[in-house]
């Protein structure tokens, strides 16, 4: 089952991107600082990005400062934010882009979706991505030890990390801090720098 495009309306951003934001372009810019750093160490060009999901367009801000030359193409199901921040509409779950990416993002996206159309989402995910994908889901665990709950939309769908890692490994090798390298791309990862 699909996210209806109407639940992110404006006061969804209002309660979790203006009062209380989880994330600031502050933090979203050290986040991609880092994200484009291990690539940089791994060897790994990124010369286009996928955002699904980019709500705001922190990401899509910080790129056009610091990498301009960055093909970067922003989507999103709501189109409160695609009007508002000028992405394109579109639904992870359904749509898969033509050509890959050199980097995914996916942030605060899976959650909202039932098993089947995250399901989806992922193969989706795999499809679009030529070598990384940054991946932030919450999880039941993440709901009781790490999140907070003031500041955090609670009503999505709670699954373990162990459901998100067993649809993820066909396509990806979890490499840490959120980043999940394609398995078939160029680089191969020492055994103790990536999950199995």
């Amino acid at each position: 089952m699909q996210v209806s495009s109407e639940r992110f309306d404006a006061g969804y951003y209002r309660r979790f991107y203006e009062r209380v934001p989880v994330h600031t372009a502050t933090s979203v810019g050290h986040l991609a600082s880092g994200v484009m750093h291990l690539a940089a160490w791994w060897g790994i060009p990124i010369r286009s990005v996928l955002d699904i999901g980019a709500g705001p367009g922190l990401w899509r801000d910080w790129f056009r400062q610091e990498h301009p030359q960055v093909r970067y193409l922003s989507t999103d199901v709501s189109e409160y934010a695609c009007e508002r921040y000028g992405h394109q509409q579109r639904d992870i779950s359904v749509w898969a882009p033509r050509t890959q990416s050199d980097l995914v993002v996916c942030q605060g996206v899976l959650q909202y979706l039932d098993n089947t159309a995250a399901g989806a989402a992922i193969k989706n995910l795999a499809r679009a991505t030529r070598h990384l994908l940054y991946l932030e889901v919450p999880t039941l665990h993440d709901r009781e030890h790490v999140i907070d709950p003031a500041a955090t939309d609670l009503d999505c769908h709670w699954r373990s990390g162990n459901w998100y890692r067993q649809r993820l490994a066909p396509h990806f090798v979890q490499v840490g801090a959120g980043l999940w390298a394609h398995r078939h791309g160029a680089v191969r990862f020492y055994e103790l720098e990536h999950g199995r």
